[in-house]
């Protein structure tokens, strides 16, 4: 009697196991669709707001990444864009015309053209940048301060295990 009484809790726990590993695994899958839709709904307005500045999703990238990195070669932020040289060429051709950015000669070794981000740039990432966040307020005013700083410190611990090599 004991024996049978052992092994069917045992077998309940295993089932409490399963159901606690379903219900983990759903909840995973739900973060992970949540995550998807929202990065879909902020992509969306990201290219929607940069149509009224006249600027392409890879030129933005572009510039984020000079004023993040300073000045850079073509082959550097051809590197950090993963994207090929000739192409990184044309891009910032455009950009150039557009006044976003120089090229100009390297300090040290005249021999090496660097990438700088003009003024306009600055301006137009700033501006781009203000509106996704008054955007995003806009949709967290429902929230109080309490879940607005529950959410970004899960998003910030998401960010964080995942940035671990």
């Amino acid at each position: 009697m004991f024996c049978i009484l052992s092994l069917l809790i045992k077998i309940i726990g295993l089932e409490e196991n399963n159901l606690k590993e379903k219900n983990t695994r759903n909840h995973v899958a739900n973060i992970e669709r949540y995550l998807r839709k929202v990065d879909y709904i902020i992509r969306l307005k990201g290219r929607e707001i940069l149509k009224d500045f006249n600027i392409t999703i890879p030129q933005f990238t572009a510039l984020q990444i000079l004023i993040h990195n300073g000045d850079l070669t073509i082959g550097e932020l051809s590197q950090k864009m993963g994207l090929a040289c000739s192409t990184i060429t044309d891009l910032i051709d455009r950009m150039e015309n557009n006044k976003l950015v120089v090229r100009k000669k390297d300090q040290k070794d005249k021999r090496v053209v660097r990438i700088e981000v003009l003024p306009v740039g600055y301006e137009i990432v700033e501006k781009v940048l203000e509106e996704r966040i008054r955007f995003l307020e806009s949709k967290l005013e429902g929230l109080s301060e309490e879940e607005k700083e529950a959410l970004k410190e899960g998003l910030e611990s998401l960010y964080n295990a995942m940035n671990q090599n």
